[in-house]
């Protein structure tokens, strides 16, 4: 395998990427793997992934609370992804375009109410650069003997066997993108008319949980490293998100969302690849705001831990995993994740 080629992105980007913790799963960045790509005419390449999230327990400060009106959203984030590399493979520009479709139940007073809101969500413009990556291992150089058919004698020639693959390959990824206010922000005016019913059951699913956009330009700044010795692989992946100011008076607050396992391929050699990787993942984000104020119950940090299927066949490369939350703290009422499944693919020309 040609490691000019390796590890552009890494297979991490996925796994914490494509939400955040509680009901306000917005959409992130969704970044291929080309680990497993040999060949390349060029470093355009095409992907798509989908991530379920179910919102189904709800949780007071951290503790679980009973749920008697069976609130719940019900999550799908599908991301259109277009990319394209430089420079050796080391700069990459990549464009992602979310699909948000979110059915939910929740109470209105003492009625229950069931919706289902979709849309485009906020695009993200990232751009990727290889800081350090393990470089291509030298061919080998061996003499050939040409025969003229008639004596054993013959007229030496040479020919380059390509690289052997190596024992050990790693990458370390510098990562930065603006996140543009491209969705649907209509939710968010819900904070306006919010109000309390006396003795009906307590709304755990705002406005700020439907929303399909922030309405915010907002930065994003991440570090992806890859290691592999062997069959064996670790890879991680932390961001950190710089919210700017949000649509009807609404701001997102600044999040930290990382991802790290380790791994062990069962098959990789001559384009193809089949692991395994332990995945954990998790965020921690403060309190939103509304016209200035801090807004109580959008605060929270969270633990998932899960496997994850990476295969690849040439310029092919997919992706299943499964989480399950192992800590979620909230502040005050909140609708929390029971469980999230993600997938993806990619295709690299």
């Amino acid at each position: 395998m040609k490691l000019t080629k390796t590890l552009l992105f890494t297979l991490a980007a996925s796994a914490a990427m494509l939400s955040t913790s509680d009901a306000c799963d917005l959409c992130g960045c969704y970044t291929p793997s080309h680990e497993a790509v040999q060949t390349s005419t060029t470093g355009l390449y095409l992907g798509t992934a989908e991530q379920f999230t179910s919102f189904g327990s709800l949780k007071y400060n951290g503790h679980a609370v009973s749920n008697p009106s069976g609130q719940y959203v019900d999550s799908s984030i599908t991301q259109f992804v277009l990319g394209d590399s430089f420079l050796d493979h080391r700069l990459g520009i990549q464009l992602n375009v979310p699909y948000l479709y979110r059915s939910y139940r929740r109470p209105e007073g003492f009625d229950i109410a069931h919706g289902v809101v979709s849309g485009l969500g906020d695009l993200t413009l990232q751009a990727n650069y290889v800081l350090w990556r393990t470089e291509d291992a030298p061919g080998k150089t061996i003499p050939t003997v040409k025969y003229d058919g008639k004596s054993m004698a013959g007229c030496p020639s040479y020919a380059v066997l390509p690289p052997a693959e190596p024992v050990f390959s790693g990458s370390l990824n510098l990562i930065a993108g603006l996140k543009l206010p491209t969705g649907d922000t209509a939710r968010l005016k819900e904070n306006f008319h919010e109000s309390e019913v006396e003795g009906a059951p307590e709304n755990a699913i705002g406005g700020h949980d439907l929303t399909l956009g922030t309405g915010s330009y907002d930065g994003v700044f991440g570090v992806q490293t890859e290691l592999r010795y062997r069959a064996a692989f670790f890879t991680d992946d932390v961001r950190y998100t710089l919210r700017g100011s949000g649509a009807h008076q609404y701001r997102f607050a600044n999040d930290l969302e990382f991802s790290a396992g380790p791994g062990w391929y069962f098959v990789h050699k001559e384009g193809r690849s089949l692991g395994l990787q332990c995945v954990l993942s998790g965020e921690t984000k403060g309190c939103d705001t509304f016209e200035g104020v801090a807004d109580p119950d959008t605060g929270a940090t969270a633990l998932y831990v899960g496997p994850r299927i990476v295969a690849s066949w040439g310029r092919v490369n997919g992706e299943l995993g499964v989480e399950l939350p192992v800590l979620m703290h909230t502040t005050q009422l909140q609708a929390t994740a029971d469980y999230r499944i993600r997938g993806g693919f990619s295709i690299q020309f």
